[in-house]
């Protein structure tokens, strides 16, 4: 099992498992409110399964998947700052200078924008360390 991507459980057609819940990781960097994909616009990257609104879409991650990919894997960026791999919910976010952190809910995403550029920069330096140790060994 890949513990350094937040997947969820199971596969799907392509063979691997899906990442941010279908969510179409290519609105972020739009601007536009996130929005599921579709799996007939799906792409795989890294061992995971990302869903895609449109064909160009999908077609934009393929070109630079780096651009578009959470930070974390996908975990909560909140966690990560505290040693921690919580679930990134793709509904809850920010993106701070192009980067995309997810976080778990509302109350920890409040805890997280009291202090982005410190909870940031403590994520920065804890996922190196955390990035490939299973959840349930954190």
């Amino acid at each position: 099992m890949n513990s350094t991507l937040n997947l969820s459980t199971g596969l799907v057609a392509t063979g691997f498992p899906l990442a941010l819940r279908g969510f179409d990781v290519t609105t972020y960097a739009a601007g536009v409110e996130p929005r599921p994909g579709k799996a007939e616009f799906s792409v795989v990257e890294a061992g995971a399964t990302y869903y895609f609104a449109s064909e160009s879409n999908a077609a934009a991650f393929k070109a630079d998947p780096a651009r578009y990919l959470p930070s974390f894997g996908g975990f909560c960026a909140y966690g990560v700052s505290v040693g921690k791999k919580f679930d990134g919910d793709p509904q809850i976010f920010k993106i701070v200078d192009g980067r995309l952190h997810l976080n778990l809910n509302g109350e920890i995403h409040q805890a997280f924008l009291a202090d982005l550029s410190g909870a940031v920069a403590k994520a920065d330096r804890t996922w190196p360390t955390i990035s490939g140790t299973a959840v349930a060994e954190l």
